[in-house]
């Protein structure tokens, strides 16, 4: 429609072998990376959108309801539907799944232990597809549950997109909704692998516990929502009384 606020294209090449719902959530979905709405900012109605698209409602809803699955909107019965927001609450259930044995979720604080700008070695390389040209921000903290250290995390983001992330003294413990407000790099899937390692000395005196004593190794590459690489992530975590939980559905 020449009136469309969108200016869309939903028979563009990338799109023209989709079923048109599909079309329709890819075409929402990039609004949403372009930031046509906001972390948290409901969307137009079924009926509006469906007008701008000039698509059936039925077809916007199965857009929606195919965006709700991925968890890149959240429909609210009766109200509306939402931009999806990284908070506290959804880093805690989704992100983070170390847990005190015999204690339900609880989200950690953080403590930023250095910042800094680095060439990437050839592991990180790798991990988030870069070359040795391209900088890397190294960030190294350490969590802290029940006024105990539990794990060491060593984060590398590429600096093309985190520009000047090093120089920020406000870094925060939730670092996804950091990510999504003041960076416009919106968590969409993480891969975690996990194996057992022993702690080294520096391991040992960072979280105060006995050199050798066995810790999980989770490493973490994360993807945005336009399917970029957007972290790269190794975490030691005690073993003694805690445990890594996933829950599946």
């Amino acid at each position: 429609m020449s009136s469309s606020q969108f200016d869309h294209k939903l028979s563009g090449p990338s799109l023209a072998f989709q079923p048109l719902y599909q079309q329709v959530a890819e075409y929402i979905k990039q609004l949403i990376v372009e930031r046509r709405w906001q972390p948290g900012e409901m969307l137009p109605s079924e009926f509006k959108l469906a007008d701008e698209f000039n698509v059936s409602q039925g077809t916007v809803r199965k857009a929606l309801t195919l965006l709700t699955d991925t968890k890149i909107v959240t429909r609210r019965q009766g109200v509306g539907t939402f931009v999806s927001e990284h908070t506290a609450q959804d880093a805690l259930f989704r992100f983070f799944p170390l847990q005190a044995d015999g204690k339900g979720a609880d989200l950690p604080k953080a403590e930023l232990l250095s910042k800094e700008l680095v060439e990437p070695i050839e592991g990180v390389q790798t991990a988030l597809s870069i070359t040795a040209k391209d900088k890397v921000v190294k960030l190294k903290r350490r969590r802290i549950l029940d006024n105990e250290f539990c794990m060491l995390e060593t984060i590398y983001l590429p600096s093309k997109r985190f520009p000047d992330i090093e120089k920020r003294e406000d870094i925060p413990h939730t670092l996804y909704h950091f990510y999504q407000t003041d960076y416009n790099q919106t968590v969409f899937k993480t891969r975690d692998s996990i194996k057992a390692v022993l702690a080294s000395k520096s391991d040992a005196k960072s979280l105060g516990i006995e050199k050798g004593m066995p810790l999980l190794m989770v490493t973490r590459v994360t993807e945005s929502i336009d399917g970029k690489l957007i972290e790269y992530r190794e975490s030691k975590c005690r073993t003694d009384h805690y445990h890594y939980q996933v829950e599946l559905d």
